[in-house]
């Protein structure tokens, strides 16, 4: 009877600090678990350091890792997502390159994965990170999850950290998502799944690449795919703040009537009313911007990544034709 066959899968961009520690605790995991063979497949998102020849050096001397070059930077979203969709492993491992994901779960997620779960994922319970970064994540899972519409709300505490069927992979390759919200789409397709709970540890080497920016992107995304809230509460908004504009109008024009000779509004009601106003338009006109840019990134339809080069990809048979 042939052995399983495990699929890891490392995204990574700058990680010369770690790519090469982490390939040898992944083998070493692996070392103890002798009834499965496995392969550590590298996405490399266009690197600028040395990451991408030490990648090139550990592929030379172990052919159970396999890299893809990018040929650009595709974001933290698209690579991984790609990464996944390449492997055809019998079961794909989603491992980050910087260390908060900890390699030793991988044997408890093949052991549930062999239970029958199509689906084993690490849930952080803590994190050694930045508090207010945890706590400000933790908010945010909170309210996605509040948000999102009834059986599609994430997970919390979620990041991708996991283990996932080919079965549940082969469901992905059919979507054509060019901008996947892939941590909602593990309740989302509702396969079988098993939560691990764990605690994050720090980064081992380098610095964290998300930013503001990155960070801002995924938490409009998760909204933009897993609830129509807020442009109902737009609409809510709407009425509420006309219904009230009116009634104010009709008590100032009362009470102007009772007491024509006297009564002035004067500027401050029309300048603090033109302005709150104005603000909670641009704030709704934002939100519909970004349905209208998740709309505009589906409709392009532009590839995932576009590749460079696949290094040990050759002579496998999984991966030839």
């Amino acid at each position: 009877m042939s052995k399983k066959h495990i699929s890891i899968v490392t995204p990574c961009y700058n990680e010369e600090g770690n790519v090469a520690n982490l390939s040898r605790v992944i083998a070493g995991v692996f070392a103890k678990l002798p009834q499965y063979t496995y392969e550590h497949v590298f996405i490399d998102n266009a690197s600028t350091d040395s990451t991408v020849k030490i990648l090139r050096q550990l592929a030379a001397e172990d052919k159970n890792i396999k890299v893809i070059l990018n040929a650009r930077n595709f974001g933290h979203i698209r690579s991984p997502f790609h990464g996944m969709l390449s492997c055809m492993g019998d079961a794909i491992i989603l491992v980050v390159a910087d260390f908060q994901d900890p390699p030793e779960m991988i044997a408890e997620f093949l052991a549930k994965w062999e239970e029958g779960y199509k689906i084993v994922i690490g849930v952080k319970k803590r994190s050694r990170e930045n508090p207010l970064m945890f706590a400000i994540r933790k908010a945010f899972y909170n309210l996605l999850a509040k948000m999102s519409d009834s059986g599609e709300r994430p997970v919390k505490n979620f990041t991708g950290f996991g283990l996932y069927d080919q079965s549940f992979i082969a469901v992905l390759r059919t979507l054509d998502d060019p901008y996947p919200y892939f941590r909602g789409m593990i309740t989302e397709l509702g396969f079988d799944r098993y939560e691990i709970e764990y605690t994050q540890p720090q980064r081992a080497a380098g610095k964290t690449k998300n930013n503001f920016f990155t960070l801002y992107d995924i938490a409009m995304l998760g909204f933009t795919n897993h609830s129509k809230l807020p442009l109902r509460l737009a609409a809510f908004v709407g009425f509420f703040s006309a219904t009230v504009s009116l009634l104010v109008a009709v008590a100032y024009f009362v009470y102007k009537l009772i007491y024509w000779d006297w009564f002035v509004v004067g500027q401050a009601p029309l300048v603090i009313g033109v302005f709150f106003f104005a603000s909670v338009q641009l704030f709704f006109i934002g939100i519909i911007g970004e349905y209208i840019g998740a709309i505009h990134t589906q409709v392009r339809k532009r590839p995932l990544v576009i590749e460079k080069e696949r290094i040990n990809f050759e002579g496998d048979s999984r991966y030839s034709g």
